[in-house]
């Protein structure tokens, strides 16, 4: 049931206070792609340098939200939508505080991805598709998850029974077939000082 008697509370300091203190522009990269096709691996790397460059950024993983604010939520398509909406509400947040938020999910669907950049609609939302084959994720499949997808063991697994959309039109492709993490983590930095987030 929606909640009713609800009203927004603006806090004493905006986002354009904090982004003055902090010396950057609160923004979302959205890393999105298959399985093992290296978000988190490339995330984390941006995360660091970002870290060691003065600057104030988070990293939203998947696994680590379903832990938690997201555990009552499956794979289904309704489920996923939920779960992709809930982050990109709590990005906004971070955002709104002058975070540079790093998120890195699967997020299968351009509908579900689309509805996240209506929430940020102020041009701070960046998809990053992290591209590779399924073969290749196969191969690298750090969690183990593809070798029981294909053995029936999770059902409606992105990629083997279950559909992926490729972004349209993103701010950066990024293949990591062809290059290394921290070469991809350097474009996305580039994509940051390019856009004067940081």
């Amino acid at each position: 049931m929606a909640s009713t008697n609800v009203v927004w509370s603006d806090g004493y300091l905006k986002a354009e206070d904090f982004e003055r203190y902090y010396k950057q522009k609160g923004c979302v990269l959205w890393f999105t792609g298959l399985s093992g096709s290296g978000k988190s691996t490339i995330a984390a790397i941006v995360q660091r340098s970002l870290f060691e460059g003065g600057h104030h950024a988070f990293v939203l993983d998947g696994d680590n939200i379903r832990h938690g604010l997201n555990r009552d939520l499956g794979f289904s398509p309704e489920d996923r939508e939920e779960n992709i909406r809930r982050i990109g509400e709590v990005s906004k947040l971070f955002r709104e505080a002058g975070i540079i938020v790093l998120t890195a999910f699967i997020s299968p669907y351009r509908k579900d991805r689309d509805t996240v950049r209506t929430i940020l609609d102020d041009g701070r939302f960046l998809e990053i598709h992290v591209q590779a084959d399924v073969e290749t994720c196969k191969k690298r499949d750090p969690k183990g998850l593809y070798e029981k997808a294909l053995a029936g063991k999770i059902p409606e697994f992105t990629g083997i029974s279950a559909p992926y959309e490729p972004p349209l039109s993103p701010e950066l492709t990024i293949d990591t077939t062809m290059e290394s993490p921290e070469e991809s983590a350097q474009r996305v930095l580039d994509l940051l000082r390019s856009r004067e987030i940081i």
